[in-house]
């Protein structure tokens, strides 16, 4: 029996547990050191380095964009594959995988280092140069390590739809820990500020994904290296079906870096260090819920390929409850906490920011009441092979909407409307993800 039997085998809501609780905790591990870092960089280096962290953000994950879509789409090859008996099949998608995104890593890392201060200055012409020249700082570092980067996070994807779910809650917690004990030491105690905040992240990064190739090394895992290839056909198959997470991360960057100049332009680095004190706050939620829809993707992909249709449709039931839940308490806290939330990152002394990162939060705290609806449906899309669906929901998510309404209501509202924007793309995109489901009239077969 592989340990990926359990998604065929185990009670569904013991096994949403199994899954949901580890991924909950490496949401909370990973928005601890998130939370941990924003103090850091807001309470020893003020709002400049808060402004750089949201400046250069966008770039890390529109890197990590490709490595997203490989893992992703592979994932779900390899649930299929191992829910239908061909392990072998499993495997060889899993190195090919690896292969792709090593490589791909290496050659934006290059580009990212080489091109780091043309294109901060590009995006950010309007900023301070202190927040420039942290934003480069940054940059270059997780330039440095970006071979390593991203096959951390692919690698938690493997592990999970190997059925290691507690595995991974075990790596990703360890690295998380370490990267809060280093960013502390090297921010704090040696003084780096931006580039200790950075390769606190990167050391962290880099020591899990050695530990996680290193499993799948032993032969103990459901999957495991093999020098083999798969056809151009699968491949192509994988792409596809990755890439409304690939699409979907290019968006949220490109997102983001347009969203930057019209704070720039509204509100100054003050109110690009409000929304990047934002970003921290909502990062938990996000993680969370991000971690709800993934940790039990592989058990719906396993199901689909072993038709256990009503078995899937009862795990997926209780992905979309967990959400629901996490979406109203989100808000409660967001909208009645916020300034006790914001002043965890701001210095007495910075109460323009504290203004200004208040507001923010109370108007944003709407998003959180549907806003949860498009990622999980969006998952649930990819996991039964529906790229098309899945692909157009994450486009219009986190691209299409964001932009149209950032453009309607900082008209009338100015900065305000900056923040209203997520309410509102929140909403039409939940509506597009519902109607999405509704019209899927034929049966997964």
């Amino acid at each position: 029996m592989t340990d990926s039997s359990l998604f065929a085998s185990e009670r569904p809501t013991r096994l949403f547990l199994r899954c949901s609780v580890p991924s909950v905790l490496v949401a909370l591990a990973g928005a601890l050191y998130s939370v941990v870092d924003g103090i850091l960089l807001g309470h020893f280096l003020g709002e400049d380095a808060l402004a750089a962290v949201s400046i250069v953000m966008p770039a890390i994950m529109a890197a990590e964009a490709l490595a997203n879509m490989i893992a992703a789409g592979s994932g779900v090859c390899m649930g299929i594959f191992l829910g239908s008996g061909r392990q072998q099949d499993a495997s060889r998608v899993f190195s090919c995988a690896l292969r792709c995104i090593f490589a791909s890593s290496c050659a934006l890392g290059v580009c990212g280092f080489a091109l780091a201060e043309p294109f901060v200055r590009l995006i950010a012409g309007n900023a301070s140069e202190q927040a420039i020249g942290y934003a480069c700082q940054y940059l270059r570092v997780y330039a440095l390590f970006s071979p390593l980067v991203p096959v951390f996070f692919a690698m938690d994807n493997f592990l999970r739809v190997c059925g290691r779910p507690k595995t991974c809650m075990v790596l990703n917690i360890s690295s998380q820990l370490l990267n809060v004990v280093l960013s502390y030491a090297l921010i704090a105690v040696f003084g780096l500020g931006v580039t200790g905040a950075a390769l606190g992240s990167c050391i962290a990064i880099a020591a899990g994904s050695a530990a996680s190739l290193s499993l799948f090394a032993t032969g103990r895992l459901d999957v495991g290296f093999t020098r083999e290839g798969i056809p151009v056909r699968l491949l192509l198959s994988i792409l596809a079906n990755g890439s409304s997470e690939f699409f979907g991360s290019l968006s949220i960057s490109v997102t983001s870096v347009i969203v930057n100049v019209y704070l720039l332009r509204l509100g100054g680095t003050t109110a690009v260090a409000a929304f990047s004190i934002l970003s921290y706050a909502d990062s938990m939620v996000g993680m969370i819920t991000f971690e709800l829809s993934e940790a039990l993707q592989p058990a719906i992909s396993y199901c689909y390929g072993a038709k256990l249709f009503e078995r899937m449709k009862m795990i997926v039931r209780r992905v979309l409850f967990a959400c629901g839940a996490l979406g109203a308490a989100s808000f409660l806290l967001m909208f009645f906490a916020g300034p006790q939330i914001a002043s965890l990152f701001i210095r007495p002394e910075d109460t323009a920011l504290l203004a200004q990162s208040s507001s923010a939060m109370k108007i944003f705290a709407f998003s959180y009441i549907i806003g949860w609806v498009d990622a999980a449906l969006a998952s649930y899309f990819t996991a039964i092979n529906r790229p098309l669906r899945s692909l157009a929901v994450s486009v219009f998510g986190t691209f299409v909407f964001p932009l149209a309404f950032l453009a309607l209501l900082t008209l009338p509202w100015g900065l305000d409307g900056v923040w209203l924007t997520a309410p509102a793309a929140a909403s039409s995109s939940a509506l597009l993800a519902l109607g999405c489901l509704l019209t899927m009239k034929e049966k997964p077969s």
